[in-house]
């Protein structure tokens, strides 16, 4: 097992805790804990897999990370009021996971014969962020990519890092770049809450808005 891919796992604890975690604040029940946890882990590559025609998606030829996410959640579920006090390990394990997701979509694409930079960046930040998405969807939040944080744009930056490497180092070293540099673009935006800016704060000057 080399490094990417105990990130990856990672990863998916850390992306399943999350959804749980969004699951049990919404006050849904297990089954709806665990269904969040798993779309939050496994969605952004289902998401990949049909954009490019890989039927069925890998997630459902292989539950291995379906599994772990399963676990985690139920894990969650019963120590809940212990683990909401590990915020700081679990955006850490998220950002990891982040960068891990996001490179592995960008290596997905260049297997399957997508080469355009384009499509690299672009499947790598679906990989990253689609699950995030479709667990806000489904608790009926604005999800989350759009509206704090550096987190989208943390995976655009590692795509373009792995595009960049690998025309001059191989796949294997872009892997590593990739993941490295999406984690600390997205660590830096937690440590110093970086944000992209908004228009809300100057419609309200205007009073175009409440």
């Amino acid at each position: 097992m080399n490094l990417i891919s105990v990130f990856e796992i990672v990863g998916t604890v850390a992306f399943a805790v999350s959804g749980c975690m969004v699951g049990i604040k919404k006050d849904m029940d297990l089954f709806g804990a665990i269904v969040l946890a798993v779309t939050t882990a496994v969605g952004g590559g289902v998401f990949r897999d049909i954009l490019i025609g890989i039927h069925p998606p890998a997630f459902f030829m292989n539950p291995y990370f379906a599994t772990i996410s399963i676990i985690t959640a139920v894990i969650v579920f019963v120590f809940y009021d212990k683990l909401n006090r590990l915020n700081n390990i679990i955006q850490i394990s998220d950002a990891i996971g982040l960068g891990a997701f996001a490179t592995i979509g960008c290596s997905v694409a260049i297997k399957n014969n997508f080469t355009s930079p384009f499509i690299v960046v672009s499947l790598g930040l679906f990989t990253g962020v689609g699950g995030g998405i479709l667990r806000d969807v489904f608790a009926q939040e604005i999800p989350f990519v759009f509206k704090k944080e550096i987190y989208a744009v943390a995976c655009i930056i590692g795509g373009v890092s792995f595009v960049i490497s690998r025309n001059y180092l191989g796949n294997d070293v872009a892997l590593y770049t990739g993941c490295f540099v999406t984690f600390i673009v997205r660590m830096i935006a937690i440590k110093r809450n970086l944000q992209l800016p908004k228009a809300g704060k100057r419609l309200k000057q205007e009073g175009l808005t409440k």
